[in-house]
């Protein structure tokens, strides 16, 4: 893939990268929501002068989106290899990295084939055969803010990505959509997006051709669906969302939509001693909390309040609505405060 064109706000993440880079082979994860720019990330690092001139032409970009389980990933790295496909595919993958130059692999979207429970165990087992190779460094991308086990991952850990901060929002706006519109507009507009990158770009492309009048007009009835006619997750906002929210780490904790839900009618959020006290009918909550965390569907603010992004609150009270009986407890509490 090509270097991204528009690019603000992730420097100090570029930065830590190649820091990491000092070591001999790093074993790096980008993570954080679905939106939040983990491949833009991947991509700058990948074309970067010091990598290029560490690596030259032995840097391999594999998109993993379409790989469900080891098979498919594997095959996908072998054709991203120009090899003819062996009979043993992790073998052939292994040697050729093993026997050949210092080489530098980027895995995006890995979640996509690490998800399934089923599947897991040989993806991390693959992994971890991947960063025995002593000149191999490992790149990957996943939505959500764990780490894939049996890998020695390079300390000290990437933070999940978080939404960009409001000047390097409004820069990547004005690269898309232009200087013309009134910047009370684009505040607003930055505000529906709570500066998540690709919210970002799918709104000021829009903006760009029907103007901030309209688009404000549109977003109150349309919602997310108003950037959502795209073909995938990079195009497409709810496509995007509607992915993480049908992970198995959510769909494995009963409940956990439910509090998502919940969630999205709470701008501020709901501290730890609100969920413990008012008697909402999950019984499971903090399993839900951490299932939500562990995907990147909500965040613990500064405040220590969990809390979801604008564009997944909006996402969520027009898909998924919160039932009555799951919101009547915690309106009671508060009642009775």
């Amino acid at each position: 893939p090509s270097m991204p064109q528009i690019f603000h706000g992730r420097e100090s993440e570029v930065s830590d990268i190649l820091q990491l880079f000092t070591y001999n082979a790093p074993r790096i994860a980008i993570l954080g929501a679905g939106g939040m720019g983990k491949t833009t990330l991947a991509r700058a690092v990948l074309h970067h002068p010091d990598i290029s001139h560490k690596y030259g032409e032995c840097r391999l970009f594999v998109a993993c989106d379409v790989a469900s389980n080891i098979a498919g990933l594997v095959a996908l790295i072998v054709n991203c290899l120009g090899l003819k496909l062996g009979q043993n595919p992790t073998q052939q993958v292994i040697h050729h990295f093993a026997s050949g130059p210092p080489t530098l692999l980027i895995l995006d979207n890995l979640e996509t084939a690490w998800e399934s429970t089923r599947s897991r165990k040989e993806i991390e087992d693959f992994l971890a055969l991947l960063t025995d190779i002593q000149n191999l460094a490992l790149i990957i991308t996943m939505r959500g803010a764990e780490r894939p086990a049996q890998v020695h991952w390079t300390r000290p850990f990437l933070q999940p990505l978080s939404p960009l901060a409001y000047d390097a929002a409004q820069k990547t706006f004005i690269d898309i959509a232009g200087e013309i519109h009134d910047s009370n507009d684009v505040d607003k507009i930055l505000h529906l997006t709570d500066n998540m990158p690709l919210a970002i770009d799918l709104m000021a492309h829009l903006v760009d051709s029907k103007g901030c009048a309209t688009v404000l007009s549109r977003w109150e009835i349309e919602k997310t669906s108003l950037v959502s006619d795209g073909y995938d997750r990079r195009s497409n906002l709810d496509m995007s969302i509607a992915l993480s929210l049908s992970s198995p780490r959510v769909a494995s904790v009963s409940g956990t939509q439910h509090l998502l839900s919940l969630l999205s009618m709470l701008p501020d959020g709901i501290s730890d001693l609100e969920l413990r006290k008012s008697n909402l009918p999950i019984h499971n909550i903090l399993e839900c909390k951490a299932a939500l965390l562990r995907t990147s569907l909500a965040y613990n603010s500064s405040q220590k309040r969990l809390k979801v992004l604008v564009p997944i609150q909006e996402y969520m009270q027009r898909h998924h609505p919160a039932q009555l009986l799951i919101i009547e407890p915690l309106f009671q509490h508060y009642r009775e405060l």
